[in-house]
């Protein structure tokens, strides 16, 4: 490792939903075509890697989005978004616009061509791939997502924090350890504790009855983990009031599974792919031959420029 490495991680799904509503379907290849998530997302890759300059990138891939294994320690994991159950070990399906489902598989190609690597685990969310790659990188470490679940992660100490992208990819925030705290009153390593507590509608968490973020913080603040407020809720000799106490042990059940839902993997065999930032397309033909299909024009342009590290 040199003193000048980074490794820009990128939540490719975040990234492409939000190029997808971002950018307008007017964008299309020569065929009409639309193309607005493949070339947004190669717009925000040119950004983010002409503003960081990475020595080393991923594309994290979500090689299941709602892994059974989640579901079923809570099964209302992400439920809203499944436009259908599928029996049987085919997962189920993820409510997702058809016109960007087509162009899933145009930005497989594209990020091949350009050899950006593209790193997945069976059964496992990019949240988790994310986890495992930013968890002793021996380098600075850049987490590119719109998800809340990933300030878990941030560690100022390993130089590891995310980018956030709520706002927009052009306005993101550099999230460490002080903007946790400041938003909502807990470290970072808390924060996975704070989402279990306070749930969370966007992926189907309950989270504790009555208990917001504001009583989430100052639980974690007095007692520090979820097992730590559970079991003083279960000590009649504890001093916690008697209405956060009813409220954890009412929610007992929930809190004995629901951190390892929301806890993201760091352990994942994911062998050794080599990260290390393609200055040049790897398959050059294949560019110009996707280019020439999708109109992808100059988004293809700025993506070799940002690359190469060239103006």
């Amino acid at each position: 490792m040199s003193s000048g490495d980074r490794l820009l991680l990128l939540d490719t799904a975040s990234l492409y939903f939000r190029a997808f509503f971002g950018v307008p379907d007017s964008v299309t290849a020569p065929d009409g075509t639309p193309v607005n998530a493949v070339r947004g997302l190669m717009d925000f890759i040119s950004r983010l890697v002409g503003e960081y300059d990475p020595s080393h990138l991923a594309c994290c891939w979500d090689d299941d989005w709602r892994p059974q294994w989640r579901v079923d320690l809570i099964p209302s994991y992400k439920s809203h978004r499944v436009v259908r159950e599928v029996p049987g070990p085919r997962p189920d399906v993820e409510e997702v616009p058809d016109p960007l489902q087509a162009q899933v598989p145009i930005i497989i190609s594209v990020l091949e061509a350009f050899g950006i690597p593209v790193v997945g685990h069976a059964e496992m969310e990019a949240d988790d791939v994310i986890g495992t790659l930013a968890t002793g990188a021996g380098m600075p470490v850049d987490i590119v997502t719109g998800d809340r679940d990933l300030f878990q992660l941030v560690d100022d100490d390993a130089q590891v924090r995310v980018l956030y992208v709520a706002r927009g990819v052009s306005k993101h925030e550099r999230v460490d350890n002080a903007w946790v705290r400041g938003k909502y009153g807990v470290d970072a390593h808390q924060y996975a504790d704070l989402a279990t507590l306070r749930g969370d509608a966007s992926d189907g968490l309950p989270g504790v009855a009555g208990v917001g973020d504001k009583t989430a913080a100052t639980l974690l603040g007095r007692f520090g983990t979820v097992e730590a407020i559970v079991a003083a809720a279960a000590d009649p000799d504890s001093d916690m009031g008697p209405g956060p106490r009813g409220k954890i042990k009412a929610a007992a059940d929930y809190l004995l599974v629901a951190p390892r839902v929301v806890a993201v993997r760091r352990d994942l065999d994911l062998g050794s792919p080599d990260l290390t930032r393609p200055r040049t397309p790897v398959d050059h033909d294949a560019v110009v031959a996707l280019d020439e299909r999708w109109g992808l024009g100059s988004s293809a342009v700025r993506l070799v420029q940002a690359m190469s590290g060239s103006d």
